[in-house]
This record gives C-alpha cells, sequence and structure tokens, in this order.
C-alpha cells in the first residue's frame, strides 16, 4: 500500500515546484494538497485537472488563523496521512501544530528562507523556531541553510535533510531563435548591445542597487548597452528607482512579470546577480538556470552558489556590495572572448546534478525511511 503524503502548503497561485511534486510523486504515493488561499488558483486547477485531490481552505490574513487550522485538523483526521509536509511560514504554523495534534507521526517542512528573519525581522524567528520544535525533519534546499538551522537555530543536525532545488533537463531545449527575437522586440532590446541582465526582485538584500552603478560606469565604454530588470518589483523599489532615474533615456528596460524565462535568458550577453553576502540567498535558482544555459555570469556567492559557483572557471565572482567589481567583471566578460567562451562552456557542466530528477528521488528517499 502507497504512503499517503499531504502538502499543505500557502500563498501560492502557480509554482512549478508544486506541479512537479505533483507529476513526479504520484506514482510513487497517495498525494493529496491543502491549499491555504484566499481564492482557487492556478496551482489549484492544475491538480484538479491532473486527477489529484486538492482541498482549499480560506486563509486571508491572521484573522483566519482558528478557522483554518480547525478546517486543517479535520481534514488530516479524515485523510490519515502518514506523512505531512508544509511549504511556507503559514503552512508551517498551522499545518505542523494541526499534523501534531491529529496523530501524524511524520512531519515535515522545507525551510525556503536562510537568515531572513534574522536579519530584517527579528520578531518572526519565534515562528521558525516554533517550526522547528513541531517538525520531525526539515528540508534545507542548501548547505547554508543548513547551516542557519545548525548553526544560528540550534537545531539537531540528524533532523535536517539537505534536498536542492533542480531543473528540468529539457528547460532550454524549446527556446528558438525566432522566440528570441520576438522578445528582443517585446523589450526594446533591438539595436542595442550588450545586454546586461538582471532576475531580482526589488529587496535590499539582493544587491541591484550595486548593479545600475556599475551599469552607468559601463555605459562610458558601451555607449548603447542597455540593463533588463526582470521581476521589477518589491519593497526597495524606490530606492533602486531613484538610480535608474541618473541613467539616460532607453538604457533600460524594467519587466514585472515575463513567464518565458529560459528564452529572456538567452537574450543577455552577461547575466549579473549579487547578493550581498553569503547567506541572504536561501538556493538562489538563476543562478543554476544561467550556469545550464551556458549564460555569461558576474555574480556573488550566496545560497546554492557557495556550492557551485567558482571563480574564473564557471561564473566571474565579484566582492559583496562592490560596484567598482561588477564593473570589473562586467568589462572583463565583454572584452575577453577566450574567458567568456570558457565559463559558457563550463558552466552547464557544474549543474548536472541539480536536477528535478535528482531533487524527488531524495524527496521519496525521506518519505520511505
Amino acid at each position: 500500500m502507497r504512503k499517503k503524503v499531504v502538502y499543505i502548503i500557502s500563498d501560492i497561485d502557480k509554482a512549478f515546484e508544486f506541479e512537479w511534486a505533483a507529476t513526479y510523486l504520484s506514482p510513487y504515493f497517495d498525494l493529496h494538497f491543502i491549499l491555504l488561499n484566499p481564492s482557487d488558483s492556478f496551482l489549484e486547477k492544475f491538480l484538479i485537472d491532473y486527477g489529484i485531490p486538492v482541498y482549499r481552505i480560506k486563509y486571508i490574513n491572521k484573522r483566519d488563523y482558528i478557522s483554518a487550522f480547525k478546517s486543517v485538523y479535520k481534514l488530516l483526521k479524515r485523510i490519515k496521512p502518514d506523512i505531512v509536509h508544509c511549504h511556507l511560514i503559514v503552512a508551517n504554523l498551522i499545518g505542523l501544530p494541526a499534523a501534531k495534534l491529529a496523530g501524524v507521526k511524520n512531519r515535515i517542512y522545507t525551510r525556503h528562507h536562510s537568515s531572513y528573519h534574522h536579519i530584517y525581522h527579528k520578531h518572526a524567528i519565534i515562528y521558525d523556531k516554533i517550526s522547528n520544535s513541531l517538525a520531525t525533519d526539515i528540508v534545507a534546499i542548501s548547505p547554508i541553510v543548513k547551516e542557519i538551522l545548525t548553526k544560528w537555530e540550534k537545531v539537531s543536525d540528524s533532523k535536517v535533510k539537505i534536498i536542492p532545488h533542480g531543473l528540468p533537463n529539457d528547460l532550454f531545449d524549446n527556446v528558438t531563435y525566432e522566440k528570441i527575437e520576438n522578445l528582443k522586440s517585446k523589450y526594446n532590446l533591438e539595436g542595442y548591445s550588450p545586454i546586461i541582465g538582471v532576475i531580482s526582485r526589488f529587496t535590499e538584500w539582493k544587491g541591484v542597487q550595486y548593479i545600475i552603478p556599475a551599469f552607468q560606469r559601463l555605459l562610458k565604454d558601451f555607449p548603447k548597452a542597455k540593463l533588463v530588470l526582470a521581476n521589477a518589483i518589491g519593497d526597495y523599489e524606490n530606492e533602486i528607482n531613484k538610480l535608474l532615474a541618473e541613467l539616460p533615456l532607453g538604457s533600460y528596460e524594467k519587466i514585472f512579470f515575463e513567464p518565458d524565462m529560459a528564452t529572456l535568458f538567452k537574450t543577455f550577453d552577461v547575466f549579473v546577480h549579487v547578493p550581498i553576502d553569503n547567506h541572504s540567498e536561501a538556493f538562489g535558482q538563476v543562478y543554476i538556470e544561467a550556469l545550464a544555459g551556458g549564460i555569461p555570469m558576474v555574480c556573488t556567492r550566496s545560497g546554492i552558489a557557495n556550492e557551485c559557483v567558482i571563480h574564473l572557471e564557471n561564473a566571474y565572482v565579484v566582492d559583496y556590495k562592490d560596484c567598482d567589481s561588477i564593473y570589473l567583471g562586467l568589462i572583463t566578460l565583454l572584452e575577453n572572448n577566450d574567458l567568456k567562451e570558457k565559463l559558457m562552456d563550463n558552466a552547464p557542466k557544474s549543474v548536472t546534478n541539480y536536477t528535478v530528477d535528482n531533487k524527488f528521488n531524495l524527496l521519496r528517499d525521506l518519505y520511505n525511511e
């Protein structure tokens, strides 16, 4: 008989990770999903179409906590799962105690953030500690997250399992010259070169504020360069917009949402990702996406880059919070074609272990322990 596994997820509309979980794990486990959302979602529709049992429980804000907790508890008593796996903080704070009260012996949560609460929201550290104490196992998405859990929060090493995110093997297979040209036309990139790409929310620890002055300096060497800023929204937006206002008109393009990220990567001559320290990024999917696509990259090492990025081997590594270092990385890759070709050749080879198959094989092993 297959084990029953219930995923409890909060505040998610669409996420490939959970679509992949449904498709990869459903042949091996009796999967159920509980979604804590204010309304229906793309994920809910996907699960219904795929034939996975899914239950939506209304959760808008803290006032819904008690009613949502009761509903989750009743569902778990009815489903009688062998394993509950929670994702994101509201799901942890509702799902883990409800699962314990319902007598679920195996209670797992995935830690999707790293040091964020310790640096920016110290009052929320208690939520992490509650989750840590209620879980029987914690999935850390990178070694740096495990370090935060075990060194900063004193979680037992044996409780934490490292299971990194992964990419589909065919992520870039459907990228065509025509698609690249269409995106260039869509975002007014035609006639500009080089294209410097950034895919980062506008939040302080992502370090976008250090890229813009470096790009401004680069314009003196490459007057037709263009800066592309994707996912261009966040709590640091005002500060970043002030820096952008100092750039010449037409020298940058903000993209709020682009569904075809693989093609967008291929429009970039150089990709830049510079979190401000080694621990703010819990994983950093864009690192492995850029490497898998063979995109020349200037970056700091944070999250999973601590494990897979090597200076002058598969990327150009720069100092934290250093505009001059970023500029030097950009100008070096743009003027040293041999080095750029070396990085492009080595990059995909360095992330062959970060696949969706590997991730869910590790999860299967955890569920079967």
